[in-house]
């Protein structure tokens, strides 16, 4: 890509596709391209078609996606199978027919097996039993990379696959039914400072009640370092195989709980429903290959959560 390249970032207001829309106008792109829902339904082939025939862009983000946490994927697994099958299909077909240069399809972490060996390899895709609980998620994330591979081999379309592990951070969603972890935690932190008991001994703040029992573990990556790792890898990666983007670093649930409750200034514990899932127990992504091509994270997990909170304490209103 150059400065005057034509751009689409597909999904540009949801918390990863405006990460990139900022790092790419940081960067001094000036032909950036976005598809609004008011205007272009991704889920409709005529709709995509006719964004493609129209405006021509050279390359693609493609960071639209039906996304959220275990109670989101458990409730709507139809949804989750439906939509983003239907927008991969639409937007990878379509920036094929008419000419893209390069497409860069987002993925996620929970493609690989629940039990994948730790750090987990990019060769460790469909060697195992899924996650069940984001089981409709993970299979059209899957048919996305094999799509973009087919694509790549048939036709000669270059198409790469990104796998990102669990993200954070501005644009964030933080509805409690359908957020992913770490913006539930940090707004059930920041309400819970708000209820406020009296007994003998004073006020004191209620316990938050949390699913599982804090054991899991979990690598955390900030939104915008993503983004500088898909606009690193729409520069300077064209292999097939799919290439996990990640920290190489994770921590429990618990520990995780015990950070954003200080930021946010949560003093009131907490209660474990142990009878809620934990999820897989452990998600950690091998990320040397990434890493030996020359790009690493520069955002610490306590600094983004205080950068993310900063975020939400501004945008409050609106959340």
């Amino acid at each position: 890509m150059n400065s005057y390249s034509k751009i689409l970032v597909a999904g540009s207001t949801g918390m990863v596709g405006s990460a990139i829309l900022r790092n790419l106008k940081t960067k001094g792109y000036e032909n950036i391209y976005s598809a609004p829902r008011s205007h272009f339904d991704l889920t409709k082939q005529e709709d995509v078609e006719r964004y493609f025939r129209v405006n021509e862009p050279e390359y693609v983000f493609l960071a639209a996606a039906k996304v959220g946490g275990i109670v989101a994927n458990q409730k709507y697994t139809a949804e989750f199978i439906r939509d983003n099958l239907l927008i991969q299909t639409n937007i990878i077909d379509a920036a094929y027919r008419y000419g893209v240069k390069k497409l860069l399809f987002l993925g996620s972490s929970c493609i690989y097996p629940k039990h994948s060996n730790i750090p987990i390899t990019e060769d460790q895709l469909m060697t195992g039993p899924l996650e069940p609980t984001n089981e409709s998620y993970a299979i059209a994330k899957i048919a996305g990379i094999k799509m973009c591979q087919a694509y790549r081999k048939q036709y000669g379309f270059n198409a790469i696959s990104a796998m990102p592990t669990n993200l954070y951070g501005p644009n964030d969603n933080f509805d409690l039914e359908t957020s992913h972890v770490l913006p539930a935690l940090m707004r059930k932190c920041h309400e819970g400072k708000d209820n406020i008991g009296n007994d003998l001994g004073g006020p004191y703040q209620y316990p938050v009640t949390l699913w599982g029992d804090g054991s899991a573990m979990r690598e955390f990556l900030h939104v915008d370092d993503l983004a500088e790792a898909c606009v690193f890898l729409m520069n300077n990666y064209d292999e097939e195989e799919h290439i996990n983007v990640g920290t190489g670093e994770d921590v429990s649930i618990n520990e995780l709980v015990s950070i954003i409750s200080s930021v946010v200034g949560f003093n009131g514990g907490f209660h474990w429903d142990e009878t809620k899932p934990n999820g897989t127990p452990r998600k950690l992504l091998d990320v040397s290959k990434i890493k030996s091509l020359g790009w690493k994270p520069t955002i610490g997990l306590r600094e983004g959560i205080e950068k993310t909170y900063d975020w939400y304490l501004k945008n409050e209103s609106r959340i």
